[in-house]
C-alpha cells in the first residue's frame, strides 16, 4: 500500500528539505493521539474552573477571573500544541527518512535508507486501538539524529513499505 501516490507532492513545509533528484514515497503527519494529554489537560481545567467558579465565595470575583485566566493560558498552549501537530510530518523519500518538527523552531532529523541497519516498530496497547506505533532505527553510527518516531498511523503498513525500500526484491524484474 502506497502512502502517497507519485504525483503527490509533500507540503510545502516539508518540500523545501527535499533534494531535487529525491522522489517521496511516504509522507505522513502524526497520528493526533498525540494530543490525547492537551486535550485532557484542557476539559480536565475547564471542569476544574467551572467548579471553582460555583464554589469560590460571592465576594471572590478576582479569584474567578484569576481561574479562568489560568484556563485561558492553558487553552492557548492547548492551540498551540495542534498547530505544532499540523507542521509535523514523517517523509520517507527514496534516499533517506525525515522527521520535520516545530513550529517557530523548525528540527528536521534525518537518516539515509542506506544506513539503517534495523528496524522494528512497537504498539502499546492504547496504540493498538487508536491505530498508531513507534518506530525504532538503529544504524552503525553511535549518535543518531533519528532514532524514534512515535505516534505514527498506519504502522504495520509504513513498516512494510520502508523494509521493502530498505531490502528490495533482488529477484524481481523491471517488467514486473
Amino acid at each position: 500500500m502506497r502512502l502517497v501516490t507519485p504525483g503527490d507532492s509533500a507540503p510545502a513545509s516539508v518540500n523545501k528539505y527535499l533534494l531535487p533528484h529525491e522522489t517521496q514515497v511516504i509522507t505522513v503527519r502524526r497520528h493526533p493521539a498525540v494530543l490525547m494529554v492537551p486535550v485532557g489537560l484542557v476539559l480536565g481545567g475547564l471542569i476544574v474552573a467551572g467548579v471553582l467558579s460555583n464554589t469560590v465565595a460571592g465576594g471572590a470575583g478576582a479569584v474567578i477571573s484569576w481561574i479562568w485566566w489560568g484556563w485561558l493560558i492553558l487553552l492557548a498552549w492547548f492551540v498551540w500544541r495542534v498547530a505544532e501537530w499540523s507542521v509535523d510530518y514523517f517523509v520517507i523519500t527514496n534516499q533517506r527518512m525525515l522527521l520535520t518538527t516545530g513550529l517557530l523552531t523548525r528540527n528536521v532529523a534525518m537518516m539515509p535508507l542506506a544506513k539503517v541497519t534495523d528496524m522494528s516498530f512497537k504498539r502499546s496497547i492504547v496504540g493498538r486501538m487508536l491505530g498508531y506505533g513507534e518506530f525504532v532505527l538503529e544504524s552503525a553510527g553511535q549518535d543518531q539524529a533519528l532514532s524514534t518516531v512515535d505516534y505514527l498511523p498506519y504502522p504495520e503498513q509504513l513498516y512494510l513499505e520502508v523494509c521493502e525500500m530498505i531490502f528490495p526484491n533482488k529477484n524481481a524484474t523491471a517488467d514486473d
